[in-house]
């Protein structure tokens, strides 16, 4: 992870846990697996589009996560109330 992104990773989590959206997400993180390389490549060149609904530090630590696998499962084991 980057620096800086530990904060926003809680941020997300409280995002997506205040929309009951926890195991969904963690769901799809561990079953993307191969596609996580895809997923990040869609979030940057999004980046234009997102950037006026998302902060461009967000949008690139989801990035930043998608490319890593073994960050993928730690943000999906902090989703489901493990340590992240």
């Amino acid at each position: 992870m980057q620096a800086g992104e530990p904060q926003i990773w809680l941020s997300w989590q409280e995002k997506i846990s205040a929309l009951n959206l926890s195991d969904v997400a963690a769901a799809l993180l561990e079953a993307a697996g191969p596609l996580h390389l895809l997923g990040a490549q869609l979030v940057y060149l999004g980046e234009p589009l997102l950037g006026g609904l998302v902060p461009q530090d967000r949008l690139r630590a989801l990035a930043h996560l998608l490319e890593d696998p073994q960050a993928a499962q730690d943000f999906a084991r902090g989703l489901r109330g493990g340590a992240a």
